[in-house]
């Protein structure tokens, strides 16, 4: 299973844990991650992870955020990426998420888990247009569960 995780994910663990939703989205991206780097899962990611988590102003939260990262090589962002992801912006996604989105595809993820609400929704109402599943990775993990008890 391929598994593209957003900078959202990535900083899940390391947002105030005061909140329950941000503390098990935390556990689950945490577990999710585990599960990668036991190779059960694979991680993929590219060169837009990376240019995100190296604007991230806090030197120890990004460095911190780095450790989660996989340490495969990231998909280079290509022009058939950037195309895509104008495709995707006409239909109403941001501009770095769509690039996300195009990657995610790119690389023939099964998943790219996000902790934005508005991507996550937007991944749903849009399913037929856009070629990856967007998901909560709590959301996401609970209907995997389901799946494997069904």
């Amino acid at each position: 299973m391929k598994i593209y995780l957003d900078v959202s994910c990535l900083n899940r663990p390391f947002d105030d844990q005061s909140q329950l939703r941000i503390r098990l989205e935390a556990e689950a991206v945490v577990l999710i991650v585990e599960k990668c780097g036991s190779g059960e899962w694979k991680q993929v990611f590219s060169e837009m992870v990376e240019i995100e988590v190296d604007a991230i102003a806090d030197d120890d939260r990004r460095e911190r955020v780095q450790l989660l990262m996989p340490s495969n090589d990231a998909l280079p962002l290509s022009a058939d990426v950037f195309d895509r992801a104008k495709e995707i912006r006409a239909i109403g996604i941001k501009p770095a998420d769509a690039v996300h989105v195009a990657a995610a595809e790119k690389l023939n993820a099964d998943v790219l888990l996000s902790c934005d609400d508005r991507l996550c929704k937007k991944g749903i109402r849009r399913q037929g247009e856009i070629r990856v599943k967007i998901a909560n990775p709590l959301d996401w993990l609970k209907e995997i569960a389901d799946d494997a008890n069904a």
